[in-house]
């Protein structure tokens, strides 16, 4: 219900912390898979997910590990 909540109002950038956190692997992969139709929509929005989980980070194009406040590794590219 959150996501649809985040979605309602056609945002330019939606930010998931832990979108898949307390969910079953079937439902997850259904959260995963709905915000990457989100991004690569008729309307595309910028979707950041922040997660300790390597199979969710795993799933974007890019991702910027943070150790201690400081980037300690980019990888992939942004999309324009």
């Amino acid at each position: 219900m959150a996501i649809a909540r985040a979605l309602a109002n056609e945002p330019r950038v939606v930010i998931a912390d832990e979108p898949t956190g307390n969910l079953d692997s079937e439902s997850a992969e259904g959260i995963l898979d709905l915000l990457a139709e989100v991004r690569a929509g008729e309307r595309p929005v910028t979707v950041v997910v922040a997660t300790h989980d390597p199979d969710v980070a795993g799933r974007a194009g890019r991702r910027i590990r943070l150790r201690d406040g400081s980037v300690v590794e980019d990888t992939g590219r942004a999309s324009v």
